[in-house]
């Protein structure tokens, strides 16, 4: 009888080999789940009642109406984070000051990231400004804010069962022109989570930021608006007006 060929003697082993590799390119864990935050709706203005000028419902309607845009821009830097916030992680604190994230999910982006596009659509969609611009666009701005991100996690320090979602922003906001500071504030929200669920706990992130990102732009536009209005009143002090 004739002896196997090395190739044919080989030819076997190969299949068996290839057939063990392919396994290595199959894996059972889930796919990482993406999850992205919406910025708060504008503000809506109430529709003024069909009533003379003097009614009290009238002056109620006018009373509610946004203060008319300021003619100055602004731009939003990237926001500074606290140590353990600048990831897309999805962060979590238990008891005993311990920080974890949520396995298999996380934010498009690093957490200031995600805070600052929110911010930007957040004071474009209060019609307060005449533009907004982020740290990336090549325009210049009459003012700037600076934000500092302490707080952005679910905490469940008091319960297992469902967290306490928390965002905190440091926020300096002051004029383009010679770095003059003209207000600090900070601004925070907070919103528990109906489930244990990843649905409800991102949707009680998108809570709490909300009502932080709509507590920053109102008091961003009284500062500017106030600094405007002095501008205006000064004779020494040119009135800011849109830089070219």
């Amino acid at each position: 009888m004739r002896q196997p060929t090395t190739a044919a003697r080989t030819m076997p082993l190969l299949c068996l080999c290839l057939a063990g590799c392919s396994g290595l390119f199959q894996s059972k864990a889930k796919p990482e789940q993406v999850y992205y935050l919406r910025a708060p709706p504008a503000p809506t203005v109430p529709a003024v009642p069909a009533t003379g000028p003097g009614s009290a419902s009238h002056q109620a309607a006018a009373t509610a109406a946004p203060a008319a845009p300021a003619p100055v821009s602004i731009r939003v830097g990237r926001p500074v984070a606290d140590p353990g916030l600048d990831t897309p992680h999805i962060l979590l604190v238990q008891a005993d000051h311990r920080m974890n994230f949520f396995s298999g999910s996380r934010w498009p982006a690093p957490a200031p990231e995600l805070i600052q596009a929110l911010t930007v659509q957040t004071l474009r969609a209060s019609g307060e400004w005449a533009s907004v611009e982020d740290s990336a666009s090549p325009f210049p701005s009459d003012y700037l804010l600076v934000v500092h991100l302490r707080r952005f996690e679910a905490d469940y320090a008091e319960s297992d069962s469902a967290p306490v979602v928390h965002v905190m922003l440091d926020c300096i906001i002051g004029r383009r022109q010679g770095r003059e500071v003209l207000s600090t504030f900070t601004v925070a929200g907070s919103a528990a989570a109906s489930t244990n669920h990843m649905s409800q706990v991102v949707a009680a992130f998108e809570q709490a930021t909300g009502t932080a990102l709509t507590a920053l732009a109102h008091q961003a536009g009284q500062v500017v608006r106030a600094d405007v209005e002095r501008a205006a009143q000064n004779d020494d002090k040119p009135l800011p007006s849109i830089s070219r």
